[in-house]
């Protein structure tokens, strides 16, 4: 089983170019929705900024979803050279969101990517780059009463997403790739009356 270089965790960088200040945020993701849902959140975070410019780079289901986007800096200056860098590094599943307040001393194109560029490199630094597993994700529905069981067969094999808790227990979790029809296996056996679904 291929490994997949990404991130370990969220980056932050925060750099000056001539009085333009750039915020460079990286994250690690799962999917493309999650991609876009924190892009949306640094927009929110930074809703005077000039330019939220992204790049992202995410792969599952052996297909690579890639995207760019200057927002608003000149075409190819700035949304480009942050995806080079994740192309340069192998990353992947990996989105890196840089936000610029504008100095008043324009940087010319070759100056912007250089300063996008710097920040992306550093942001991913600061977020540390692993090597791990293809992981797909898998929701399991259970009752509270295995609910502790089922966490425990997963602390090997999977990390938990996102829970839920109503009348019964909602669990999203991603699965090492090569571990999953075996987890599937043990859970039906173990606790036959669990919704699995493979997302």
């Amino acid at each position: 089983m291929s490994l997949i270089k990404t991130i370990h965790g969220n980056g932050l960088a925060i750099k000056e170019f001539k009085k333009s200040r750039f915020i460079g945020n990286a994250f690690p993701v799962a999917n493309e929705t999650e991609a876009k849902r924190f892009v949306e959140d640094i927009r929110q975070r930074y809703p005077d900024a000039n330019h939220n410019v992204f790049a992202y780079r995410i792969t599952g289901d052996g297909n690579l979803v890639m995207k760019y986007d200057d927002d608003g800096e000149p075409t190819g200056s700035s949304g480009k050279p942050v995806f080079k860098v994740l192309e340069m590094k192998e990353l992947n599943n990996v989105v890196v969101i840089i936000t610029r307040y504008f100095g008043g001393i324009k940087l010319g194109f070759g100056g912007l990517s250089r300063a996008y560029k710097k920040t992306a490199i550093e942001a991913i630094d600061d977020a540390g780059i692993v090597e791990q597993r293809p992981t797909k994700e898998m929701k399991i529905i259970v009752d509270y009463g295995n609910i502790q069981f089922v966490k425990h067969l997963l602390e090997n094999c999977a990390t938990i997403l996102d829970e839920h808790y109503s009348d019964i227990v909602e669990i999203v979790v991603a699965v090492a790739e090569d571990k999953i029809d075996e987890l599937e296996k043990l859970i039906n056996e173990k606790i036959p009356n669990t919704k699995i679904t493979r997302l």
